[in-house]
């Protein structure tokens, strides 16, 4: 009993010393385990450092190319082919996972997957205007130059295949084969074709027309052996005449017979005729103005009827049947009463608010002279000179002396461009409530 006592004791010590020696190496163990995790806990939370990350990265590389390259050649011996995995499969590179040190990845927004428009290059003035109070500029009509053209019209005077209102007979009285025409009063023969066929009129818009001022529509009937072209615009200047006179008016000359030796009126002898061709001229000055919505102003506008020579013809029947006679602020006669003395007696007497002239040559002063006689009889002054201002309810006869023939009598009558001087004065007369707008065209003043 004594002898076991010191050996329990020698195994107790040495079982401590077992114990602590096991415990220290435990110790040792976790502080191994727990220093690393301590340094990666304290590390969370920053970015890893480029060098790092190289670093991973290259390992991770290599062994994802190692373990390729043992499912390749396992890929190899069980897949016959000329491919490889490699070119099915190709590694990703560094690069494509991380950007560099000067690179960065591109922010997108929403609108960069919306519809791209066109940029549109700004001009120096925006083409809009901001909305004010303030006073802002009158508008300015753009400027232009004067417009004369030929324009077709259904409602013109010819062709025509109705009667002659002088015998109630077919106008077109004489034919050959397919061909048909007429036998005018001296007996000659004109034929359809050549001379009853052409509907064009010719427009004339001067450049200081403008349609929302009060205006007028002249209509010129030509005289014979005239055409549009040749005589109205270039030898007798009726659209310069026009220009010249600054007033707010428009000419509107339909082709008569065609350098023809006939009066006839064609579509002007029916009744509503010359209506139809004022109704259908509004819609090709709206047209030819680019204003639509101005085919109601020209509708509307008032109308002088200038008849030269053999114009009288339609410019009588257009009075009488036309159905727009009220419109007809004036008639002007140049050298032109060859007859029909009663309709233009009947029209002066009915219409006390438009003016009507007559001017004329030894050619014509004897039935001019019936006029005057007609009308004095019916109580209605008349004036024998162009001298004083055209009023409403002007009746004037003007005698031209020697010297004055009657080819040039729509450029040298009373005075040199007689259409302009009558213009001119109808103008000057607010009562016509026609209006003149030379001062704001100063070369019509200075012509």
């Amino acid at each position: 009993m004594v002898g076991a006592v010191p050996k329990l004791r020698a195994d107790g010590r040495a079982g401590r010393t077992a114990s602590g020696r096991h415990n220290r190496l435990l110790r040792l163990g976790l502080i191994s385990t727990l220093v690393p995790l301590s340094l990666m806990l304290v590390q969370c939370g920053q970015a890893p450092s480029p060098a790092a990350l190289a670093t991973n990265a290259q390992a991770n590389v290599q062994a994802n190319v190692q373990g390729i390259n043992q499912v390749v050649a396992k890929s190899n011996r069980q897949v016959a082919g000329d491919d490889t995995f490699e070119d099915r499969f190709p590694a990703p590179q560094f690069r494509e996972r991380f950007p560099s040190a000067s690179e960065s990845f591109l922010q997108r927004q929403m609108s960069d997957f919306s519809p791209k428009r066109a940029v549109q290059p700004q001009p120096d003035q925006a083409p809009y205007k901001v909305a004010s109070l303030e006073p802002q500029v009158p508008y300015k009509r753009p400027a232009r130059e004067d417009l004369t053209t030929l324009v077709s019209m259904k409602s013109s005077a010819f062709p025509y295949f109705g009667n002659n209102p002088a015998s109630d007979a077919p106008f077109l009285n004489i034919s050959k084969g397919d061909r048909r025409g007429h036998r005018s009063y001296s007996g000659r023969v004109y034929w359809q074709d050549e001379t009853y066929s052409d509907s064009r009129v010719l427009v004339h818009v001067p450049e200081h027309f403008d349609v929302r001022k009060p205006g007028v529509i002249v209509v010129f009937f030509h005289g014979n052996g005239a055409t549009l072209e040749r005589d109205v615009r270039d030898r007798q200047m009726v659209p310069k005449q026009i220009t010249d006179s600054g007033a707010n008016a428009i000419l509107l000359a339909p082709q008569m017979a065609v350098d023809a030796a006939d009066s006839s009126a064609g579509k002007f002898w029916q009744p509503g005729g010359f209506k139809r061709f004022m109704a259908e001229s509004a819609d090709h000055l709206a047209r030819l103005s680019g204003d639509p919505n101005s085919a109601r102003a020209f509708a509307n506008m008032p109308i002088v009827i200038v008849g030269y020579s053999g114009g009288f013809l339609p410019t009588a029947w257009s009075l009488e049947v036309g159905g727009v006679s009220d419109r007809v602020r004036g008639v002007v006669l140049l050298d032109a009463v060859y007859g029909e003395m009663d309709k233009f007696a009947s029209w002066i007497e009915s219409h006390r608010s438009g003016f009507f002239v007559s001017a004329y040559t030894r050619y014509t002063a004897r039935r001019d002279r019936e006029l005057m006689s007609m009308l004095r009889q019916k109580g209605i002054s008349v004036a024998e000179d162009m001298d004083g201002p055209l009023r409403p309810g002007s009746v004037v006869f003007v005698e031209t002396g020697e010297g004055i023939t009657h080819r040039d009598y729509v450029t040298h009558a009373w005075t040199r461009d007689p259409l302009k001087d009558v213009l001119v004065k109808m103008s000057a007369t607010p009562s016509l409530a026609l209006t003149r707008v030379a001062s704001t065209n100063p070369s019509a003043s200075s012509r």
